[in-house]
């Protein structure tokens, strides 16, 4: 591929609601640009950047994929994002990489979860954006009620630059209304089209359009502002330059149509990109610390080489492929930079552009460009790398925590000793997910965005990595307190000929606030136990806490007060007290009236208003409590505290209340305890798996 200046270069995210058209937008981005000698679809799975099996069969974009095309002597570099809920993680991580994104709205569907979800993420970044109402040729797509649910939502700054000619099946192409020309295309997907002048039928909608254009120009700018109200009108050109300033300002974002599965009004659309959208040298600085200091990162060709590595994709065969955006000056194939967050010196072994999955070799990475390069030593998403001695670091992405857990089993002892490996390699590719043993449970937990994602983990290990699990809902990590005070003698005597054992411990135990795990205090006078002796007694209870006598959950919240005792000169041992302690302490549970406690998590469910009240009943039968609820257009954020247990298949049911448009977060809140009629289901099951032995046994 030739080269590209940094002014010649646009970095464009696809972004939007899952099932938008962003994967069939990028399809014909390529096709047109002679990339594939076919409009390739989501439906038939050959896709250029929906290539992952796991994408293939369900026909939704799971991971970001890096594509690029040439258009009018300018390199595109466009990233795919995924839509759904459980995946925006990865757009999340993208949007660091790019200088502008396309948000794309369904014309039947309107603003979904999803877009709103995206657009806080631009918002947060602070991203130049435009709109692209697509699937224009479907059954009732209407451009005019998408253009105002999306005003409604995101401001009236969303103007249209483009109104469409026909809708639905009669949908033919655009009007652009910055030249007043339409674009009309053949309905073979060839993408083929004429220049024509601005039909009749839709001249007085086009003018309206553009007065209302015009108006929004003017208010972006002073000058513009007099311009207009002494002319009462800009010229072409003002109109040009005043647009691709506002949009570079995020004053305004301009609103586009087209069909993308049927390749109708894109090209248009890519010649509005280029000239619309900021090149990397001319969107606002990177902020970053140089030698510590926090402040500005130059776009210069001239400056140090600074890159962030923004996604890793972790292959079996050829390793870790490191996707970055360089920030500032460039880098041979064959240099070597520095990252400075883990102090490691990296050789870079040749750099190469992403078309989905295909490899394309590159020459020295430039400043604004985006490509890859493989089998870095220690780097990981979020990563800055930089030429020795500059000192500068980017800021690392921010991703959220995990929201689900499920327990996973391997079915054989070859797949358990592969796992270890496999799940290393999946969490690079993947950050926000997490595999992990539960110390109280000893389960191997995976953790991540939602049941799907987990889902589509469990999926790659068996493909990728030959390692087949069973999926399981996890054991909760019930804890055990106490409620009363005991006072009690914890004595261990034990005589088998010759020296024995002996250890006497008197202690007091009571309560403590949710929280403060555990205290233990020595008040011990006079010698009634050594003082060697005494951290053997606290060990003891600190061992012996880690099963408690319900239902053998870890003991927190309580302290222990050790006051008095006895010892034999001769048969006393570090052992034996600790025995001593172990017995006083199951005694004075037994006798501290003990419960079980169950965490609880803080929950937030976003969710169109219609469905609040069905889910607050849903949640009135999981035992939730309503905390709180917050508005945000015509979503609702709801608030709330759930035990966990009642949250296992929760994701399943807001899906099917919400038909797909709800989504939920969670975190651990606190611990509390369960309702007596739970806690004799929680001591049988306890009893079932052996845990712990009834008074007969």
């Amino acid at each position: 591929m030739k080269a590209f200046t940094p002014e010649t270069i646009r970095n464009l995210a696809l972004t939007g609601h899952g099932a938008a058209g962003k994967t069939s937008l990028a399809a014909a981005m390529l096709f047109n640009a002679g990339v594939t000698n076919r409009l390739t679809k989501v439906d038939k799975g050959n896709t250029v950047t929906d290539y992952e099996p796991e994408e293939i069969e369900r026909k939704i974009s799971i991971s970001s994929a890096l594509c690029h095309v040439e258009h009018h002597d300018h390199k595109l570099n466009i990233v795919d994002t995924p839509g759904y809920s459980n995946f925006l993680w990865d757009t999340r991580a993208c949007l660091r990489a790019v200088d502008a994104a396309a948000v794309l709205v369904d014309a039947v569907a309107g603003v979904e979860v999803g877009t709103e979800k995206v657009w806080d993420m631009l918002e947060e970044y602070k991203l130049p954006r435009l709109f692209i109402v697509n699937k224009m040729d479907r059954e009732n797509a209407h451009f005019a009620p998408a253009v105002e649910a999306v005003q409604q939502f995101f401001g009236r700054q969303a103007i249209p630059v483009q109104i469409p000619l026909g809708e639905e099946k009669n949908f033919r192409g655009v009007v652009d209304l910055v030249a007043m020309k339409a674009f009309v295309f053949e309905k073979d997907e060839s993408g083929k089209f004429v220049e024509a002048p601005v039909p009749a039928e839709v001249k007085d909608e086009a003018d309206k359009r553009y007065r209302e254009l015009v108006e929004m120009v003017a208010e972006s700018d002073e000058k513009l502002m007099e311009t207009y109200l002494d002319k009462g009108e800009l010229s072409p050109e003002d109109v040009l330059r005043g647009l691709k300033s506002a949009i570079a300002s995020r004053l305004i974002y301009p609103v586009f149509a087209c069909a993308g599965a049927a390749n109708i009004a894109v090209q248009p659309l890519c010649d509005r990109v280029v000239e619309f959208l900021p090149s990397p040298v001319e969107r606002a600085v990177t902020e970053a610390a140089v030698n510590g200091q926090a402040g500005p990162l130059q776009p210069s060709a001239d400056g140090p080489f600074a890159a962030l590595v923004f996604k890793t994709i972790s292959d079996p065969y050829t390793g870790r492929i490191s996707m970055m955006r360089v920030f500032s000056g460039k880098m041979p194939p064959d240099g070597m930079a520095v990252n400075p967050g883990k102090e490691t010196d990296e050789k870079f072994a040749g750099f190469f552009y992403l078309q989905g999955k295909e490899q394309a070799a590159a020459g020295t990475a430039v400043v604004g460009d985006i490509l890859a390069t493989a089998k870095l030593k220690a780097t990981a998403t979020g990563d800055t790398l930089a030429a020795k001695g500059c000192g500068i670091v980017i800021p690392p992405i921010k991703f959220a925590e995990p929201a689900i857990s499920f327990a996973i089993e391997p079915k054989t002892r070859a797949d358990e000793d592969r796992i270890s490996q496999a799940s290393h390699r999946l969490m690079e590719e993947d950050p926000t997910i997490r595999f992990e043993r539960d110390p109280d449970t000893s389960q191997l937990l995976i953790s991540g965005g939602g049941e799907l994602h987990v889902r589509i983990v469990t999926e790659k290990l068996k493909k990728r990595y030959n390692v087949d699990v069973d999926l399981k809902p996890p054991k909760i990590s019930y804890k055990e307190t106490i409620k009363g005070r005991a006072d009690v003698q914890g004595r261990h005597k034990k005589q088998t000929g010759g020296r024995g054992q002996f250890g006497d411990v008197w202690i007091k135990m009571e309560p403590l606030a949710r929280g403060k795990d555990f205290e233990f205090e020595d008040k011990i006078f006079g010698g009634a136990i050594p003082r060697n002796f005494i951290p053997s007694v606290e060990k003891g209870l600190i061992e012996a806490k880690k099963k408690g006598v319900l239902a053998g959950y870890p003991v927190v919240d309580f302290k222990v007060t050790l006051y008095d005792g006895s010892y034999h000169d001769v048969d006393s041992s570090d052992i034996a007290f600790k025995i001593a302690a172990s017995k006083a302490f199951k005694l004075a549970m037994q006798q501290s009236k003990p419960t079980i406690l169950e965490p609880v998590m803080n929950v937030e469910i976003y969710t169109p208003e219609a469905y609040m009240g069905d889910i607050m009943g849903n949640l009135n039968g999981r035992r939730g409590r309503v905390s709180g609820m917050e508005q945000k257009g015509s979503m609702r954020i709801l608030k709330a505290t759930v035990p966990m247990s009642e949250m296992l298949d929760f994701e399943p049911t807001l899906t099917s209340i919400t038909g797909g448009r709800g989504s939920f977060h969670m975190e651990f809140s606190h611990m509390e305890e369960v309702p007596a009629q739970l806690q004799q289901k929680i001591i049988a099951e306890a009893v079932k798996e052996g845990r712990v032995k009834t008074e007969e046994e």
